[in-house]
This record gives structure tokens, sequence and C-alpha cells, in this order.
């Protein structure tokens, strides 16, 4: 009987009552507060979530009707600390937060991502229908590389600058000399030309 007159002597057991009392409660307005904000984004939209609420993945579509996932990361101290996201882009936006922040707002600012994306997509997707690619079932949307086929066992290696799909992009030349010597040289003839028209 030593170890219950100790803690209750120091107050312990009532101490850790309350301390468990305090996390219950604000697991409760945790889950009342995501719940709160999954409906203002809307339901419709959500693709999963884990028991806990600390991970949701809403599906968005945007302007030219192409579906993304998002994928949202909570800590247990939402909203205090922001949340984490990740997609399936070249490059993810910094996240403009604050404690009054909430779903709906992130959500926002993954759709105005999405609009600067718009143009490096229809780039890619050019590319895709117009020259011969391979892997194609390797890509994603976050993919800023492209290799293309030019014959005889030769490559050419296109990275598109995400954020400026119209400039200049890197090009490197993979197989026989005698096939993609004649192809640099073309292309290092025409980057002025490149140049001009972005200029212009």
């Amino acid at each position: 009987m030593v170890r219950p007159f100790f803690f209750y002597c120091f107050g312990l057991q009532d101490f850790i009552e309350q301390k468990r009392h305090k996390e219950l409660a604000n697991l409760s307005s945790f889950y009342r507060l995501v719940y709160s904000e999954i409906e203002e984004v809307g339901w419709e939209h959500l693709v999963r979530f884990d028991g806990d609420l600390e991970f949701l993945s809403f599906r968005i579509t945007d302007k030219k009707g192409r579906v993304h996932v998002m994928e949202i990361q909570l800590d247990k101290t939402y909203p205090q600390k922001p949340p984490s996201v990740s997609a399936e882009v070249p490059y993810i936006f910094n996240v403009k937060w604050s404690v009054k922040s909430r779903l709906k707002d992130l959500v926002q600012q993954f759709r105005e991502h999405l609009e600067k994306l718009q143009e490096f997509w229809s780039t890619m997707e050019d590319i895709d229908h117009s020259l011969c690619v391979t892997n194609k079932k390797e890509l994603s949307r976050a993919t800023t590389c492209r290799q293309i086929d030019i014959g005889n066992d030769c490559l050419i290696m296109l990275s598109i600058n995400a954020k400026d799909p119209s400039s200049l992009p890197e090009c490197r030349f993979m197989g026989s000399g005698l096939v993609v010597n004649p192809v640099r040289k073309l292309w290092l003839r025409n980057n002025k030309q490149w140049y001009d028209l972005e200029t212009a």
C-alpha cells in the first residue's frame, strides 16, 4: 500500500488525471476543428484521410480540367503549426499561414499555384504529342524532363524550366557522335534565334 499513498501524498495521481483529461479535450477540439474545415472545402473533394485526421488528401481540378491530388499533413497543434503540403507538381509553393488560416485558404493557395503551372504542363503535353518521347508510363506532372528518341539508338534529354517553360531548355545528346553531332550543331546554331524571340 506504499505506492498509492505515495501518489496521493504528492498529488501525482490527480496531476496525471488532469493531464489526461486535458489531452483528450485537446484531441476532441482538434477533431471538431478539422471536420468543420473539411466541410468548408467540401466533402466531395476529400479523397482520403487517416483515422487521427493528421493526414488528408483532396482532389482539385484546375481550369484546364486536369485533376490533381493535394496531400496535407497536420500537426496535433494545428492551426498553431502550419500544415505541410505535397502534390505531383514540379515544385511546391511556400505556404502562407497564420493561426487564423483554415484548410480552405490552403486549398486556394494550391489552386493559385496550379494556375502558375498551366503553361508548363501545356508545353510538356505539346512535346509528348509531337515528339517521340520514351518511357511515357513513368512520367508524372512533376517531371520536368523528356527523353526524345531520334533514332539509331540516340536520344535527346530535354529539361524544361517549370517556372519559365518558354525559356531555352537544357539539352543533352546521348548516342553515336555520327548521329548526334549534326543535331547538336543545329541546336547550337538555332540557340541565338530562340534568344532573339525571347527578347523581341
